[in-house]
């Protein structure tokens, strides 16, 4: 039985794409960032120093969200992510240590303390990933995590069309 060439025509037209569908509804999360800069936690203890040699191991590195799993540094690694994308409050960040930090001194203000990290707003979109670490995320492009007393950015890798493409910057 011979289909008609329109029909494998339309076929291969669908066939090419369902992958560009498939894309477009994955969450905007997924995919490649960088790990661009790090500064001193807020709620870092001063008693108790921290290694400033750990970013500069980190600065410039991949981390890769993938279904089940986020590729990266040892320390942001996980086999196994269950994502749930959440809006969070600013006392409940990097597993609520601003909260924590707002209870042992009620001057604290844990939405104050968001803005100088560059959230905005009442809700901040935060991924959880069932792992160790949440990504909080200041806009779609840039999201910052919680790693041994520092606070990490991480900006989203996206496809250059100039000059190329397929450059990552």
């Amino acid at each position: 039985m011979r289909m008609p060439r329109l029909t494998l025509v339309g076929m291969a037209a669908l066939a090419c794409a369902m992958p560009l569908s498939a894309a477009a509804a994955a969450p905007s999360y997924m995919g490649a960032w960088t790990l661009t800069g790090a500064v001193k936690a807020p709620w870092a203890d001063p008693v108790h120093p921290i290694d400033p040699s750990e970013p500069s191991r980190l600065i410039g590195k991949a981390v890769v969200f993938k279904a089940g799993e986020i590729d990266g540094p040892r320390s942001i690694a996980c086999q196994g992510a269950r994502y749930a994308v959440k809006d969070y409050t600013a006392d409940l960040l990097f597993q609520g240590a601003f909260g924590e930090m707002r209870l042992r001194d009620k001057r604290v203000d844990p939405a104050k303390i968001a803005a100088s990290l560059g959230f905005t707003g009442p809700a901040i979109k935060t991924l959880e990933t069932g792992c160790e670490i949440d990504f909080h995320f200041v806009n779609e492009a840039t999201a910052e995590i919680g790693l041994n007393d520092h606070v990490y950015t991480l900006k989203k890798r996206t496809l250059s069309l100039r000059g190329g493409g397929g450059a990552h910057h």
